[in-house]
C-alpha cells in the first residue's frame, strides 16, 4: 500500500494538512478501514509505503493497535513519483508470495479486496465501467475480453474501457517483474512518474490473457484526489457503505476461509470468477482520452 505521498492537490498547500490515510470518517482513519478489511479478508501482513508525516502515521498504526500487522517501509524522496514508493517496497514484491496492491487514498466497501481475493486470476485488475471523464482515472481497456490497453492516456479501438481503481494482485513472478521494472525507471533516471506505465509495459510485453480482471461496476467506492473527492467521500460513499455493511452484503462467507495462501490470501473452494464485457462501444469506434 503506498501511503507516502503529499497530497497536494487535496490539501491545496495546506501546511499543516494531515497524510490522506489519516483523513478520518465516522471515527476511524482511512488507515484503520483498510486494515480492518484486509485482514477481516485473510491477509497476513501489510507492507505500508510511508513518508510524508510518517510519523503521525506509526502513531496512528500504535493508537491502533496494529504494529503486529503492519511493516513500515520509508520513502524518503516522497516529493517525487509513486514510481519511486512502489520501489521502496522492492522487498515485499520479490519476497515469493502473492501480492495485494493498492493506493491508499481510496475509500471503498470490502467487496472489492473480496473480488481481488476470491478471483480465479493470479494477475488480476479490477474493473468499474463508470468511467469518469477526464484525463485523471486510470483507464483499463478490453477487446475481444481481454485486456489490451492500460494508462491515463489512451488511444485506439475497444469493446471497453472502464476505470481501474487502483487495486491489483500479483503472482510471485509478476510482482518480481513488477519490482524490476519500476527499479528500471529510477535507473533511467524516471524518478518523477506515476508507476502506471511501468505496470502497462509489463502487461503489454506478457501472453494474452496473463492479466484477467473483475468487473465491480456498480460497487461503492471513490479516489480520493480532490476536495470535492473528500466531501463526496463523506457525504455518498460512507453512507452507502455503511448500508451495505448493515445488510451483511459480502462475496467470501467465514466458512469459506479454509484454505490460505501466501500474504495471506484466501481461495475459497470452488469459487469461480466474475468477469463480465462490461459496456458495449460499437466496433470501429475510436477512444481517445
Amino acid at each position: 500500500m503506498l501511503a507516502a505521498g503529499c497530497g497536494t492537490r487535496l490539501s491545496n498547500g495546506e501546511p499543516d494538512f494531515p497524510p490522506k490515510v489519516l483523513l478520518r470518517f465516522d471515527e476511524k482513519s482511512l488507515l484503520e478501514r483498510h486494515i480492518e478489511i484486509l485482514r477481516t479478508a485473510g491477509l497476513e501482513e501489510l507492507v505500508l509505503v510511508i513518508g510524508y508525516r510518517q510519523e503521525d502515521v506509526r502513531s496512528d498504526i500504535a493508537r491502533a493497535g496494529f504494529g503486529s500487522f503492519v511493516r513500515r517501509v520509508v520513502n524518503p524522496d516522497y516529493e517525487l513519483g509513486a514510481v519511486v514508493s512502489l520501489a521502496a517496497a522492492a522487498s515485499a514484491l520479490t519476497d515469493g508470495k502473492d501480492v495485494l496492491f493498492m493506493d491508499a487514498d481510496l475509500l471503498y466497501e470490502r467487496v472489492l479486496i473480496d473480488r481481488l481475493v476470491a478471483s480465479p486470476h493470479e494477475n488480476c485488475f479490477l474493473l468499474d465501467r463508470n468511467l469518469d471523464a477526464g484525463d485523471d482515472p486510470v483507464k483499463l481497456c478490453l477487446r475481444d475480453g481481454q485486456i489490451v490497453e492500460f494508462g491515463k492516456k489512451v488511444n485506439g479501438s475497444f469493446d471497453v474501457v472502464g476505470e481501474w481503481p487502483g487495486f491489483l494482485r500479483l503472482s510471485p513472478a509478476m510482482a518480481r517483474r513488477t519490482a524490476d521494472a519500476v527499479a528500471g525507471f529510477l535507473a533511467a533516471g524516471r524518478h518523477t512518474e506515476s508507476y502506471e506505465p511501468a505496470i502497462r509495459d509489463i502487461l503489454l510485453d506478457e501472453p494474452p490473457r496473463r492479466f484477467g480482471y473483475e468487473d465491480i461496476t456498480g460497487s461503492s467506492w471513490i479516489e480520493i484526489d480532490f476536495p470535492e473527492d473528500l466531501e463526496r467521500a463523506r457525504s455518498v460513499i460512507l453512507p452507502r457503505i455503511g448500508s451495505l455493511r448493515a445488510v451483511g452484503r459480502q462475496v467470501t462467507s467465514p466458512k469459506h476461509r479454509a484454505k490460505q495462501g501466501t500474504l495471506g490470501l484466501v481461495w475459497p473452494p470452488g469459487c469461480e470468477g466474475n468477469s463480465f464485457r462490461g459496456q458495449h462501444v460499437p466496433a470501429g469506434q475510436d477512444i481517445v482520452s
